[in-house]
């Protein structure tokens, strides 16, 4: 019972939903869990017949496991999912996860690059190696147009439009947007374009991608995240970065330098303004220290 509801759930979460791989694979992911507590603790029920004391049972055993508050709220949220599919597809009357809450999570600020660190770590890249010309390709991109590591490993030739200075990207949900291109990134991508790719051998399946890896094949996500590991090992940066830092640093230096929020928030493909609300972080403290230093009664 419960391996075809869930069975059915990832059907409709692409089908209906239009989700991503990752993102199906993790709201699975948490219903699975929660079916692996209901025969562990040998619970007889469905997901149509769990009630909200064994959902809140679900939650006592995986604080008890030691999750963070943030996984919780994340696994939390998966089963919320999961049961709101049950309602549409009318197969239960009320949802039982309606009354649960998760564990109060504060919003982390993400961790961002000032613009002397983004210099830094694009001129420790190798030029005169054809993987280093991909790369600062790559990182120009990243940090030129805000894209997630998905959207840039998934980015087709026919999509960089270089007469006007966009690239036009799938993102979350199968969202189409159209982001800027920078004028380095745009010089970048086309000497990695006009000069090395030419030169790569590419597997068939994969004559579309922009970026590809020694095999002719479409970069991956976590070489992705290797490499900008490596250039950060290599100047000796301190703090934890990862492809999201650039994402994070795009948006950060928009707003610092006075961009609209509507703007930054289209750019970034995010559905909610308050997503995007997340970036004003550095005005705000810039704005304290105003008051602190200014204000006669501060």
């Amino acid at each position: 019972m419960w391996d075809l509801h869930i069975k059915h759930f990832a059907h409709y979460l692409k089908l209906e939903r239009s989700l991503s791989d990752n993102s199906i694979a993790a709201y699975v992911h948490d219903v699975e869990l929660l079916k692996r507590f209901i025969e562990l603790k040998k619970v007889k029920a469905t997901p149509l017949t769990l009630t909200v004391k064994q959902l809140q049972l679900f939650l006592h055993y995986i604080n008890e496991l030691g999750m963070s508050a943030y996984s919780q709220a994340r696994i939390l949220s998966g089963i919320k999912g999961f049961y709101k599919y049950l309602m549409f597809e009318e197969l239960i009357e009320k949802d039982p996860t309606e009354l649960l809450e998760g564990p109060k999570i504060g919003r982390k600020l993400p961790d961002t690059l000032n613009y002397e660190e983004i210099v830094k770590l694009l001129e420790a890249i190798d030029l005169s190696t054809p993987e280093g010309s991909r790369n600062r390709a790559m990182l120009e991109v990243l940090y030129s147009s805000g894209l997630r590591v998905s959207e840039l490993v998934e980015l087709k030739r026919n999509n960089i439009y270089f007469d006007v200075g966009f690239l036009r990207v799938i993102g979350k949900g199968n969202k189409e947007r159209l982001v800027p291109l920078g004028r380095d990134a745009m010089k970048y991508l086309k000497i990695y374009l006009d000069q090395i790719r030419v030169h790569v051998p590419v597997k068939k399946g994969f004559e579309g991608y922009v970026f590809l890896n020694r095999f002719g094949k479409k970069i991956s996500r976590v070489s992705v995240f290797t490499i900008i590991k490596s250039l950060s090992q290599a100047i000796g940066l301190k703090k934890t970065i990862s492809p999201h830092t650039f994402r994070h640093s795009f948006a950060t230096h928009l707003i610092e330098g006075g961009a609209d929020l509507r703007a930054v928030q289209e750019m970034l493909g995010h559905e909610s303004i308050t997503t995007t609300e997340i970036y004003t972080h550095l005005d705000r403290d810039y704005l304290r220290q105003v008051i602190t230093e200014f204000h006669p009664r501060s």
